[in-house]
């Protein structure tokens, strides 16, 4: 019994003692803390932590580097074009039609998915570090004569074929058709709309033709375009009507 009450005393004195430091650690901190504190100037005490500044849209990747497809056929209905773009996908178009003496130069931005299966191509080529000719050893001139541009920097190459058994060059020339037949067709209706209405027509079976065999870059940009056109009075009622059918297969 005095076994235990003695190991009872000298646990409650341990208690007591850590209790101590306990209580004295935490007063030291209180007064560290206010110590610490109270040498920080009041007009910095609630400055909120510095956040580094946010990347300007126009600094944003891809931004320096300029994409160019050409494509030229002095006998073709479009005998030149020129589609230029950015890594984010803005650029402009440049054609000229047969019999016409001037250029004609329209703005493009890239879908997203239009976007990303052209960079994507344009990697597979590893077109800046890479000298392969594309070209094959048949000649085929009277199909046009197509080059392939990229820069970078300092860097830049150039590229030039009329027929490659390259697939990845074939899918890049034929994505950029996609691109370059979708905004002349745009391009062509709005002449339509301002000039010509009897054209209307014909151009919506253009259109449906392409929509068909997967000739437009991202026919749901053509969606805005499409709504307007199924409202403008000025167009005959066949061009709107199958403007309409349009938008059902678009968005289906």
């Amino acid at each position: 019994m005095i076994f235990l009450k003695d190991c009872f005393r000298q646990f409650l004195s341990a208690a007591l003692v850590i209790l101590g430091a306990a209580v004295f650690s935490f007063a030291f901190g209180v007064q560290e803390k206010k110590q610490s504190r109270d040498s920080i100037p009041a007009n910095k005490r609630n400055a909120r932590p510095e956040q580094s500044a946010p990347v300007p849209a126009s600094e944003s990747v891809g931004s320096d580097v300029r994409y160019s497809y050409e494509f030229t056929q002095p006998q073709f209905i479009i005998r030149h074009i020129v589609v230029e773009h950015d890594g984010n996908g803005r650029g402009k178009i440049t054609f000229e039609k047969l019999g016409d003496d001037s250029s004609i130069v329209e703005p493009i931005e890239l879908s997203t998915a239009a976007l990303a299966r052209i960079t994507g191509l344009w990697q597979a080529l590893k077109f800046l570090d890479s000298e392969t000719n594309y070209q094959t050893e048949q000649q085929f001139p009277h199909m046009g004569t197509m080059r392939l541009r990229m820069e970078q920097g300092t860097r830049k190459r150039v590229a030039e074929f009329n027929w490659t058994h390259n697939a990845s060059a074939a899918a890049l020339v034929n994505e950029y058709r996609r691109i370059s037949d979708q905004a002349i067709l745009v391009f062509d209706i709005s002449v339509a709309r301002e000039n010509q209405p009897l054209n209307a027509p014909k151009l919506m079976e253009l259109m449906e033709s392409l929509l068909k065999r997967g000739g437009l870059s991202d026919s749901n940009q053509l969606i805005p375009l499409l709504e307007e056109i199924t409202t403008d009075e000025h167009l005959p009622l066949i061009a709107r009507n199958h403007a309409k059918r349009l938008l059902k297969q678009i968005v289906k």
